[in-house]
């Protein structure tokens, strides 16, 4: 009976109700239709050019520089606070962990905002990283990473902590007993056990890094060479150069899907 079962669940497609094959269509179409409209219009025989213009690179190459920077930057804070959600249990936890998720709901834009007020020159913080140090974050390059960690680390968070929730945590107990200390047992034998989780978060973040919009421009701007990101790149060209913004959307759909394609191991193992 199981193994009856069990095949009668791996068919159920096999008498799709007519009322919600039509609309599965329809949803399916609705996603792809945009896409394929993005490959046929394509400027298939000027993307070189298009890719190699001195616009295009650099907003190119600070994409990945300032993806790469954020996404460190999540992995040294990220990590910890994941430990720290999975592992201990303080008052307010639930608390804590629904404000590290907020930045996935909250509008970029107001993400960029509240990061004015928080690191702008007159911001809660920003006004003493100015007065004490001369860090000045809002519109420069550091601001680029700053906005796109803000937005980015949850999604580390969220895998690690997954990730460290499913682990055993025994084996930690183990170390532990044996003498090793709290940290001790967290780089040798936590770390390499959430390994596949953290760099499945880290991949996550960085191309939800490299799509970031919204708090970018709000928070560092939109300035060639400095500030001006892919994502930017892209708005600023559909109004003056829409060959040079498709050849950007582009490059951008194929760091998804690469996204996609490098995930999708990790993705089958876990549903299976």
């Amino acid at each position: 009976m199981t193994l009856v079962s069990g095949s009668r669940r791996g068919h159920v497609s096999r008498g799709v109700p007519l009322p919600l094959l039509v609309p599965a269509l329809v949803g399916l179409a609705f996603l792809l239709l945009p896409l394929i409209a993005l490959l046929v219009r394509a400027p298939w025989r000027s993307l070189p050019d298009q890719l190699t213009s001195t616009e295009v690179w650099q907003a190119l190459q600070l994409s990945l520089v300032s993806a790469t920077a954020a996404t460190a930057v999540s992995l040294v804070l990220g990590v910890p606070l994941a430990w720290l959600l999975a592992r201990t249990d303080f008052p307010g936890r639930g608390l804590v962990r629904a404000l590290v998720t907020l930045p996935l709901v909250l509008p970029p834009v107001v993400g960029g905002v509240a990061l004015l007020l928080a690191l702008g020159r007159n911001g809660v913080v920003g006004q003493w990283l100015d007065a004490w140090f001369g860090i000045t974050l809002p519109f420069t390059t550091a601001g680029v990473v700053v906005a796109e960690a803000f937005v980015a680390m949850p999604f580390l968070v969220i895998s690690v902590e997954g990730t460290l929730r499913a682990a055993d945590p025994r084996y930690e107990e183990a170390a532990t007993t044996l003498g090793a200390s709290r940290f001790t047992a967290f780089r040798r034998v936590t770390l390499p056990l959430i390994a596949p989780g953290i760099a499945a978060g880290a991949v996550l973040a960085w191309a939800r890094a490299l799509g970031e919009f919204g708090a970018t421009i709000t928070f560092a701007g939109n300035f060639p060479g400095r500030t001006q990101t892919m994502p930017l790149a892209v708005y600023l060209a559909l109004q003056n150069d829409p060959a040079a913004a498709i050849a950007l959307s582009l490059v951008l759909l194929a760091v998804s899907i690469a996204v996609l394609a490098g995930l999708r191991e990790r993705w089958m193992t876990a549903s299976s």
